[in-house]
């Protein structure tokens, strides 16, 4: 009967920050790419490949800042806010495949040990980590100002902890002369990177398969919306994620028939709509209920649920 739309617009400042942090990072990219390729430091190379991954994330970040601003279509109604979660489960996907190969060549280094050229690879990791450090900067003033700007200041962060990791372990190579510690950093690195990369790919199959999102209890929305006044039964109801913070809840809500007569179904609505966007963690503010009399019950579908 009733909808509630509530776009929380993306700040135009936040693109300004995000995009200077992804060009600094893809730059970091590009430099340890040729650094692992020299030194033959496999902690460098998986190193480059959480820099790629976090860069991507970078890009959605500014992408969804982007598209935010564009309008619906007729043709595509919630515009292009799913292509986050297609660009990241491609992202995840992808970081899964090198993060076995990496793994698989770790161990095999520590069985077998490679020569990596050390001092090289201490300034490659140091020229990343004053990369990560200029991104931190341009992110930090502003991080606080959306979701996408916090995320991405901790995934900026998290390259930063993995450069010094690239560098402690050159360092140990160097005094030491143990080609172990690159393969021990390379498998600590990936400790770090693949339980995150396995969290991104649940949670955009989550998306995909329109589960209910996280932090959401959909037999708590149940009990809560059947617990308000003249509300006799909730049933068809679904709460699914078109986007990152963009859930949505459609349901059909039978009511006493008295509503109709005294007009105070609109109230109901009203009530309706404040009890899901304000009383739960999450918000929920795309919302459409349908609104029935008790009679209308027994000519739906057995389908309903």
């Amino acid at each position: 009967m009733g909808s509630h739309h509530h776009h929380a617009p993306t700040t135009a400042a936040a693109r300004g920050p995000l995009a200077g942090a992804l060009m600094i990072t893809l730059g970091v990219f590009a430099l340890q790419i040729v650094g692992a390729l020299w030194t033959g430091s496999l902690a460098l190379l998986f190193d480059s490949v959480h820099v790629l991954t976090d860069a991507a994330g970078l890009a959605m970040a500014l992408g969804a800042a982007t598209l935010s601003v564009r309008p619906a279509t007729p043709r595509r109604s919630w515009g292009f806010r799913r292509a986050e979660v297609i660009a990241a489960l491609l992202q995840a996907a992808f970081l899964l495949a090198v993060g076995a190969y990496v793994l698989v060549e770790g161990v095999r280094r520590l069985i077998t040990p490679q020569d990596v050229a050390a001092p090289e690879m201490i300034v490659f990791g140091a020229v990343g980590l004053a990369g990560n450090l200029a991104a931190l900067a341009l992110l930090a003033r502003h991080r606080t100002a959306t979701f996408n700007l916090r995320a991405a200041f901790l995934e900026v962060l998290n390259d930063a902890l993995g450069s010094v990791a690239v560098i402690a372990a050159a360092v140990v190579i160097t005094l030491t002369g143990w080609m172990r510690a690159d393969a021990i950093v390379a498998l600590l690195i990936g400790a770090l990177i693949i339980p995150r990369t396995l969290k991104l790919l649940r949670e955009t199959i989550d998306v995909l398969l329109e589960s209910t999102p996280a932090g959401i209890d959909l037999e708590e929305v149940r009990a809560h919306i059947a617990r308000l006044p003249q509300v006799r039964d909730v049933h068809d109801l679904h709460i699914t994620q078109i986007a990152t913070g963009l859930p949505v809840l459609t349901a059909h809500i039978v009511v006493d028939d008295a509503c109709y007569r005294d007009g105070s179904a609109h109230a109901v609505l009203d009530q309706l709509q404040e009890c899901v966007g304000q009383h739960f963690d999450v918000s929920i503010d795309h919302c459409t209920f349908q609104i029935e009399p008790v009679g209308h019950v027994p000519h739906e579908t057995e389908l309903t649920h």
